[in-house]
């Protein structure tokens, strides 16, 4: 049987003191470069925490997936999903949020930690406005902590060297058949998504 780690001195005698480009490279609100960053990046992963354990969540747009209100706060619109809102019954009941940038080509990735709140508030929906269609609600991200993450796990990945690996994955139409016995999904789902994507994208 694995014997888990249990003293946190044990790992830190084992990985050893971080150099200073790792422990000093923490700001609290956004700089000018890390604005720069967040401004390019058109998806993101969300991550948050509930009594249900945690939960993380793609988040992408044609435009910058978070909007900047002040420097020290982001705003991220809310659009069309599956409607299990598990991120937002997450942070209604605990507002510990993270956020996670990717820039296609950058093996680079930018973290931002903080205290979210979900808001209704109309001005701020309708200012996300997309061919007639808004939000139906915005989280809104208070920033603890913005900081780079290290590189080398896109790096080991290849992430960005343009492979289709995607042909023998199964796909969500046989997910849902297998766990449904057939009841959901199945060919006629995988049909059929492409076109209801397509009209329900915002």
């Amino acid at each position: 049987m694995m014997k888990p780690v249990q003293d946190i001195s044990e790992l830190e005698a084992l990985y050893g003191t971080p150099g200073p480009a790792a422990t000093e490279k923490v700001a609290r609100r956004l700089t000018p470069e890390f604005r720069t960053w967040i401004e390019c990046s058109r998806f993101c992963i969300l991550s948050t925490v509930g009594p249900e354990g945690t939960d993380a969540s793609p988040r992408g747009d044609r435009t910058p997936v978070v909007r900047e209100l002040d420097a020290g706060t982001l705003a991220l619109p809310d659009w069309q999903g599956n409607n299990r809102i598990d991120s937002l019954r997450n942070i209604v009941r605990d507002p510990r949020a993270s956020l996670m940038f990717f820039v296609p080509g950058s093996n680079n990735v930018v973290r931002v930690n903080g205290r979210a709140f979900v808001t209704l508030d109309a001005e701020l929906r309708e200012s996300f406005e997309v061919n007639g269609k808004h939000p139906r609600s915005v989280i809104v991200l208070g920033i603890a902590e913005i900081y780079t993450q290290c590189a080398r796990a896109l790096m080991r990945a290849g992430l960005w060297e343009g492979r289709d690996e995607s042909a023998s994955l199964p796909t969500v139409g046989e997910i849902l058949a297998s766990l449904t016995d057939g009841r959901v999904g199945g060919k006629a789902y995988d049909e059929e998504w492409p076109h209801r994507a397509a009209g329900s994208m915002w």
